[in-house]
């Protein structure tokens, strides 16, 4: 990608930041702690402090600097780190909630807003520091405020783990009551993933793979707005248009937004200097709850009349590859997930139409099968059992390994609430709308543990 843009492309990403949204949704830098590990948890929580602090020291500067240059807003600034059960296996603690403490401490000293990375890979099974992170992770998410976590409980070459849907099942429901004064806020922060990316900027299952390098600098994008103004101008333009004629006006603009994006995520790299270098921009169409900043509203905009009706899937597919094939256009370096989000409670479009009963759960799985995630800031009733969270938990990860994607889970047991009822977490995290899971479960079958086997086309050697 070019660094520079022509005068017609800055007055074209002025326009796009003062009237449509655009913003880089996140600059994420990834940090391997690989070298931290130690022999005892508190040796080991002391390196992972002292070696974040001397990473991104000048992280939070960087991109302040960079968005005052450029004048693209950067929304928030993060880091990740290598997935948390590898650095701490070699404790040996039976829990690790020092290591999440001494990521928040770090993160908070630093001014990033989340760190991501309190994870583990258990896809085909668990070590006992798999083990310990897990039962950790109800206590860490509830005594920090900007520790993400993240398991991946399954992938296309290794199966589902039915062991560790069932105990992530346990687990949020856990995580919920942990901090249900702010209504069960700590699952926002906790995502069960099939084929999780190493590379992915957004949160809360953001990671520093193990085959990243020392530090690394990711992008996300944000660019429904964009998007929508587009569409709304090819309507209002009267002139007459087919579904080819609105893939082509996506494509256009995910170019745009691609490139901006990856110049920003270029500069900070070069400014933060060596061991840092850029990775990858992610292609996601992130929404706000700010209204016209919105995934629901360019399904509806394309004339769906409301996000989860008949035609939501194809239409929210052919959003989903329209944005993927304008950013690979923009860019050599496209990573993370790279799509279409549609995280309810931070889509207020979304949030209207589950109200409206248009957008149900089973409609949202559905749709999950083209975007880039799953099941996304999903609120459920406080009294939904832990067999139920898994048995969700369970098909969505289903239609990551047999679709040979990635999927996650980041759902919400809100204690107290009732299904119809609201919870307003602010900011980005906008408001939950408790949906209903249904009358019938699958407890004998998520207990029956063991792993589901890797589908056929699984075996690509």
């Amino acid at each position: 990608m070019p660094t520079r843009f022509d005068a017609s492309e800055v007055r074209e990403v002025l326009r796009m930041i003062e009237s449509e949204s655009l913003d880089v949704r996140a600059v994420t830098m990834g940090v391997s702690l690989r070298d931290t590990a130690a022999e005892t948890l508190e040796r080991t929580a002391t390196r992972i402090y002292d070696k974040l602090m001397r990473a991104a020291e000048r992280l939070v500067p960087t991109t302040a600097a960079v968005q005052a240059d450029f004048a693209v807003p950067i929304t928030t600034t993060r880091l990740s780190v290598t997935p948390m059960a590898l650095v701490t296996e070699a404790t040996r603690a039976p829990r690790v909630t020092d290591a999440a403490r001494a990521m928040d401490r770090a993160a908070g000293e630093l001014g990033v807003d989340y760190i991501g990375g309190f994870s583990a890979l258990v896809e085909k099974g668990m070590t006992g520091g798999d083990r310990a992170l897990l039962e950790s992770i109800p206590e860490a998410l509830g005594s920090t405020t900007r520790v993400c976590s993240s398991v991946n409980v399954a992938s296309t070459r290794a199966g589902i783990n039915g062991d560790a849907v069932l105990q992530m099942g346990r687990i949020v429901k856990a995580t919920a009551e942990a901090t249900a004064k702010a209504g069960g806020i700590g699952c926002a922060r906790l995502v069960t993933f099939a084929n999780i990316p190493d590379d992915n900027p957004f949160v809360a299952g953001a990671l520093h793979g193990v085959g990243e390098g020392e530090c690394v600098v990711n992008v996300g994008c944000s660019g429904p707005g964009v998007v929508l103004s587009a569409l709304k101008r090819l309507r209002a333009s009267g002139e007459t248009y087919d579904l080819a004629a609105v893939a082509e006006t996506i494509k256009r603009m995910a170019f745009k937004v691609t490139r901006a994006g990856e110049l920003v995520g270029r500069e900070v790299a070069r400014r933060m200097g060596p061991p840092v270098r850029f990775g990858v921009v992610d292609l996601s169409l992130a929404p706000t709850p700010a209204v016209g900043d919105s995934v629901a509203e360019i399904l509806e905009e394309m004339g769906v009349e409301k996000a989860g009706a008949p035609g939501s899937v194809a239409a929210l597919a052919l959003l989903t590859d329209a944005v993927k094939k304008g950013g690979v256009m923009a860019s050599s370096s496209v990573g993370g997930l790279s799509g279409a989000f549609i995280p309810v409670s931070e889509d207020a479009a979304m949030v209207a139409a589950a109200r409206a009963g248009a957008l149900t759960l089973s409609g949202l799985e559905a749709m999950s099968a083209v975007c880039s995630v799953g099941l996304d800031m999903v609120a459920v009733p406080g009294d939904t059992s832990a067999e139920m969270l898994a048995a969700i938990i369970a098909d969505e990860i289903a239609i990551g390994v047999f679709n040979n994607k990635a999927t996650g889970v980041r759902i919400i047991p809100v204690p107290g609430k009732k299904a119809g009822e609201s919870v307003v977490y602010g900011g980005l995290l906008g408001e939950a709308y408790v949906q209903p899971v249904g009358a019938f479960g699958a407890d004998r079958f998520v207990r029956l543990g063991g792993r589901i086997p890797a589908p056929i086309q699984a075996l690509r050697n």
